[in-house]
């Protein structure tokens, strides 16, 4: 059972095809609005032409021909409702092909929650003491360690 919904998770995020080698690519496939996708398509042995890509979540946009590919890329607009839109390939040799486009709108947030130490600390805390003594603590040490050095040599010779 866990092999067929695992096999029917891997069939579905393929590219979606309309002949043999005419397909419509969308990277990534669910983008916040206001971010970049890539577009990547095939029109069947037709890919020294340009082909049109439209979608209500970006408009129009012109693939170009790049490595035996169509590629493109396009920026969702900011203010594009959440949702699933269609994005729809039209080849010069008539062929189409077409995948969706999930468009999210997920507000980021703009500060961590205060849970304790910095965040709600008011003025010097423990934290910057304990610091502040270690530091102290060190550089006494190193002082103490240099000046019973210098008394050896010198008791030495």
């Amino acid at each position: 059972m866990v092999g067929l919904i695992g096999a029917f998770v891997l069939m579905s995020v393929t590219p979606a095809r309309a002949g043999e080698n005419t397909f419509i690519e969308v990277t990534p496939n669910s983008v916040q609005a206001g971010e970049r996708v890539n577009i990547r398509a095939s029109c069947d042995n037709n890919n020294n032409e340009q082909a049109n890509v439209h979608s209500d979540a970006f408009g129009h946009v012109m693939l170009r021909p790049d490595k035996g590919f169509l590629t493109g890329e396009v920026t969702v607009p900011g203010n594009k409702q959440p949702g699933d839109y269609p994005v729809d390939l039209r080849c010069q040799n008539g062929q189409t092909a077409s995948t969706m486009l999930t468009v999210l709108n997920m507000a980021s947030p703009s500060k961590g929650p205060a849970t304790g130490g910095g965040g709600t600390a008011g003025g010097r805390g423990t934290g910057s003491l304990l610091v502040l003594g270690g530091v102290a603590l060190v550089a006494t040490a190193v002082a103490l360690g240099m000046a019973g050095g210098r008394r050896r040599t010198g008791a030495g010779s």
